[in-house]
């Protein structure tokens, strides 16, 4: 009977392969986790600290630079992360040599609500607490707000956050209990009464109009009130 070498040392090779392959992954498995390494994307305030991060994923395994690579639930520890009122999105994953890596990307504040509680409106219109770490220059929130309905001041905060002029000049939003907004703007008297949000950036520009005009005149501090609740027109008290 003939002996087929080939297909013997192909078996030979493939169970090498197998072999070193196990191996491989056994020895992957228990290697031990290093401390972790923490990465911010996105906004570069420090609103929570690397040190805090990896705090909240040794606490979820009891210390992960003990842990064996095999234990580890990633998904677990992301979804930790992400359950701080700070964090917008989190991937953990761990490195070939064992190194636990973690990216984070924070909440970005777009407005501080200052009224019976303190805490910032993010740029999605969601809550986010207040940091010991940083304090963001943003625009102040007063007057009647629900931390459950922000809908009307985060349309605000946004507009303010993407136009150069209101981001100069505008200091703070206030919402009255009838959800009536006004504006404060920055070494200006007078109070911009914008009423809701409809037909937003038609008063804007009315309001830039406004402020251009009178600001040539030299007459910005003339007044007390200016209205832009009305079609095409601004409207001014002294």
């Amino acid at each position: 009977m003939r002996i087929n070498w080939y297909y013997i040392k192909m078996l030979g090779l493939l169970g090498l392969v197998v072999f070193l392959y196990a191996f491989a992954s056994h020895k992957n498995g228990i290697r031990k986790i290093s401390s972790p390494n923490v990465e911010f994307i996105g906004e570069s305030s420090p609103f929570i600290t690397r040190d805090n991060v990896s705090k909240l994923l040794i606490q979820n395994y009891e210390g992960a630079e003990n842990v064996l690579k095999e234990a580890l639930d990633l998904n677990e520890l992301e979804r930790a992360l992400k359950s701080n009122p700070m964090i917008k999105s989190a991937e953990v994953y761990v490195a070939v040599n064992g190194t636990l890596n973690a990216k984070v990307n924070q909440k970005t504040p777009i407005a501080r609500v200052s009224t019976n509680a303190s805490y910032y409106i993010d740029d999605e219109g969601k809550f986010m607490p207040l940091s010991r770490n940083y304090s963001a220059r943003v625009p102040l929130v007063t007057g009647y707000v629900e931390k459950n309905n922000l809908k009307n001041i985060s349309t605000i905060a946004k507009k303010v956050q993407t136009d150069e002029f209101l981001k100069k000049h505008v200091i703070e939003i206030h919402q009255n209990s009838d959800k009536v907004l006004s504006l404060k703007l920055r070494q200006c008297k007078f109070l911009v009464q914008l009423g809701d949000t409809k037909s937003l950036d038609k008063k804007i520009n009315n309001l830039k109009a406004f402020y251009v005009k009178s600001l040539k005149e030299n007459t910005l501090n003339d007044y007390t009130k200016v209205n832009l609740q009305f079609d095409n027109q601004v409207v001014c008290s002294k």
